[in-house]
C-alpha cells in the first residue's frame, strides 16, 4: 500500500469578536481545510504554512501545543493509499482570502456549527471539534 502524508491547519480569525474558520471547497466538493502534500526536505510546519499561503493566500501564525491527525486508507486509479493528515491550528487577521484557483473552488469563513454541519466526513469533524475546544479553553479573543 502506498503511503501519503499532507499537512495543513485549521485557520481562524477574529471576526467581530466570534471564532470564524476558514474552510475550502476542494474542485471534487469536498469542504476541508487548506492542505497539501510535504515536499522533499519540508518539516510538518513548514508544508503547513506554505499550503496555506498558497491555497488561501493568508499569511498565518501556528498556535502553539496543537497538533491534529486524520488517518484514512482510499484508492486511486486502481491503488490502494493509506493518507495521513497532520493539521495545526493557525490564526490570522486583516487579509483578504485568495482561493487558489487550480485547487480550490471555494473558499469561506464559517461560525463553527456552520462548517461542522457542512463537512461531509466525520474524520474531519473531529479536527475541528478539537480545534475549536483547544481555542475555548486558550480564550485567545
Amino acid at each position: 500500500m502506498k503511503r501519503e502524508k499532507s499537512c495543513g491547519a485549521v485557520v481562524f480569525t477574529n471576526d467581530g469578536g466570534s471564532i470564524k474558520y476558514v474552510i475550502i471547497r476542494s474542485k471534487g466538493g469536498v469542504y476541508g481545510f487548506p492542505k497539501g502534500h510535504v515536499e522533499s526536505g519540508e518539516s510538518e510546519t513548514q508544508t503547513a504554512l506554505r499550503e496555506i499561503l498558497e491555497e488561501t493566500g493568508l499569511r498565518v501564525s501556528l498556535v502553539p501545543d496543537f497538533r491534529a491527525e486524520d488517518v484514512f486508507n482510499f484508492t486511486h486509479n486502481g491503488k490502494s493509499i493509506s493518507k495521513q493528515v497532520v493539521y495545526f491550528l493557525a490564526k490570522y487577521s486583516n487579509q483578504t482570502l485568495l482561493a487558489q484557483k487550480k485547487e480550490i473552488k471555494s473558499i469561506e469563513l464559517m461560525d463553527y456549527d456552520s462548517a461542522i454541519n457542512i463537512f461531509q466526513f466525520e474524520s474531519t469533524k473531529g479536527v475541528l471539534k478539537k480545534a475549536h475546544d483547544f481555542l475555548s479553553k486558550l480564550n485567545v479573543f
